[in-house]
C-alpha cells in the first residue's frame, strides 16, 4: 500500500507539469515530514552529493560533449552522405538511410536526443526534398535516433553501470549486436511500408560516389572503432573513452573546417546546460532510491514476489510492463533512478543477468523516448518538423513494435546481447 502511495503521488506531481527532478526529491521529503521523521532529511544534501561523485558518471558530460561537437563540425553530414550511398536505393529509400547513418552515429554520441536533434534535421530534410510527408519523415527520424544509446558508446549504459557497479566495457559490447538488430528491424519495418506507402528511393549510387563518400567519411566512421577498440584492450576505461571522444570530435570538427574557434563557447555551453540538468536528476534520485531503501520497498516486492512462486520470465515481463508504463511519464534517466535500486536486488533471486538486464531496461526505455506525453525523441524532434506529437506519435507505431520485438527477443534470449562481451572480454 505504502508503495502505491510513494508511487502514486510521484505520478500525480509529474502530471502536474513539476520538473522531474524536483518531483523525485519532493516526493521522499513529503512522506519523511508526514511520517515524522523530519530528521532524516538532514540525509538530502549528503545523498544528492554522494549520488553524482562516482568516476564512472564523469563519462556523461564528456559523451554529451562528443556528440554536440559532432553535430556542430559536420561530421554528421560526412555520415549520412556515406549512408546515403550505401542503401539510397534500397525500397524505402532516404528511410533506410536515415536508419544507417543513425546506427553509425550511434557508435559516437551514446545520445537519443543527440542524434534526433543534430543528425535528424539532416536526414528530415533529406526525405522531405525527396517527397516524404512531413509526419513519416519525422517518424522515421525520431524511431531511428533511439538506437543511439544502445549502439556503443551509450550514456544510459554509463549510468546503468554506475547505479549496479555492472561493468560499463561489458554493457558496451553487449548493446552492440542488440542495437543493430534494432536498426535491421526498423529497416525491414520501413521495407514493408515502402510501396504501400508510395515511398521514394535514390538511384543507385556509382562505385566512385561510395568510395569518395566512405574516403570523406573516414575517420569519423572510425570514431567507434578507437572508443571500443581501446575499451576492449584495455588501452583507456569508458570515462576515459568518453574524453578521447571529445577531443577527437573536437579535432575533426577543425581537420574537416566545419568547426571555429567560435562555435566552441555556444557546444559547451549547451554540453554544460545538458550535464546539469541530468545530474541534477541523478542527485534527487539518488535520495529517492536511499528513500525506498529505508522504507524497505525492495524487500517487500521481493518478498511478494516470491510469496507468487513467480518465475524468471514472470519477473521479466513484469519488468517489462512497468517500465513501459513509467515511459509515458518518465525520462528514460529517471526511470533507472527509480526503479534500478529495486530491480538489482530482485535480479539475482531469478538468475537474471545483470549486463544482459542493462541492454533490456535501456530497449526498454528507448520505447518510453517514442511515447508521449514525455517522449524526450519526440520532443526534439518536433521542435524542427512541427507536425504536432500525437500525429508524430501515432506515426512511429510501427517502429515501435520493432523495437518491442527486440527487446523481448534479447529479454528471453540473453545469449544475442551476452555473446560478444563474453567472447570479447575475459571474466
Amino acid at each position: 500500500m505504502l508503495t502505491l502511495a510513494i508511487f502514486g503521488i510521484l505520478l500525480v506531481m509529474l502530471a502536474l507539469d513539476v520538473p522531474i527532478a524536483v518531483a523525485i526529491g519532493l516526493t521522499a521529503v513529503v512522506f519523511f515530514v508526514g511520517q515524522g521523521r523530519a530528521e532524516f532529511l538532514a540525509m538530502l544534501p549528503q545523498r544528492m552529493y554522494f549520488g553524482t561523485t562516482g568516476f564512472t558518471l564523469l563519462a556523461i558530460p564528456f559523451f554529451i560533449l562528443a556528440g554536440n561537437l559532432m553535430n556542430t563540425g559536420g561530421t554528421t553530414q560526412r555520415i549520412f552522405r556515406f549512408a546515403r550511398a550505401l542503401v539510397g536505393h534500397v525500397a524505402g529509400g532516404v528511410g533506410q538511410v536515415a536508419v544507417v547513418s543513425s546506427m553509425i552515429f550511434s557508435g559516437m554520441s551514446g545520445s537519443a536526443v543527440a542524434d534526433a536533434a543534430g543528425l535528424g534535421q539532416i536526414q528530415h530534410k533529406a526525405m522531405l526534398d525527396a517527397g516524404y510527408k512531413a509526419t513519416i519523415s519525422a517518424a522515421i527520424v525520431a524511431s531511428a535516433s533511439t538506437i543511439g544509446p544502445v549502439i556503443p558508446p551509450s550514456i544510459p549504459f554509463v549510468l546503468y553501470g554506475a547505479i549496479t557497479n555492472v561493468s560499463v566495457a561489458r554493457l558496451f559490447l553487449a548493446g552492440a549486436v542488440p542495437g543493430v538488430v534494432m536498426g535491421i528491424a526498423m529497416m525491414i519495418a520501413i521495407g514493408l511500408m515502402a510501396k504501400p506507402r508510395g515511398l521514394p528511393k535514390d538511384e543507385r549510387s556509382s562505385l566512385r560516389e561510395v568510395l569518395v563518400s566512405f574516403r570523406e567519411a573516414f575517420w569519423a566512421l572510425m570514431t567507434p572503432v578507437f572508443i571500443i577498440g581501446g575499451i576492449t584492450t584495455g588501452y583507456f576505461t569508458p570515462t576515459e573513452a568518453s574524453v578521447i571522444a571529445s577531443l577527437y570530435a573536437g579535432f575533426l570538427g577543425f581537420w574537416y573546417h566545419d568547426l571555429k574557434v567560435s562555435d566552441l563557447p555556444p557546444v559547451l555551453f549547451t554540453s554544460l546546460k545538458q550535464t546539469c540538468g541530468l545530474m541534477f536528476i541523478i542527485a534527487t534520485a539518488n535520495f529517492f532510491g536511499w528513500f525506498t531503501i529505508f522504507q524497505r520497498i525492495p524487500d517487500e516486492l521481493i518478498m511478494q514476489l516470491t510469496a507468487m512462486g513467480s518465475t524468471q520470465g514472470d519477473f521479466l515481463w513484469i519488468v517489462i510492463g512497468v517500465v513501459l508504463v513509467l515511459g509515458c511519464f518518465l525520462d528514460g534517466n529517471a526511470i533507472f533512478l527509480i526503479t534500478l535500486p529495486i530491480f538489482m536486488k530482485i535480479c539475482p533471486l531469478f538468475n537474471v543477468d545483470m549486463v544482459n538486464f542493462g541492454v533490456v531496461m535501456t530497449l526498454l526505455i528507448m520505447i518510453g523516448n517514442l511515447t508521449p506525453p514525455v517522449g524526450m525523441c519526440l520532443f526534439a524532434v518536433e521542435s524542427f518538423a512541427k507536425v504536432g506529437i500525437w500525429k508524430l506519435a501515432g506515426e512511429c507505431c510501427p517502429y515501435l513494435v520493432a523495437i518491442l520485438l527486440v527487446t523481448i527477443l534479447c529479454a528471453f534470449v540473453p545469449e544475442i546481447a551476452l555473446w560478444l562481451p563474453s567472447h570479447m572480454m575475459a571474466n
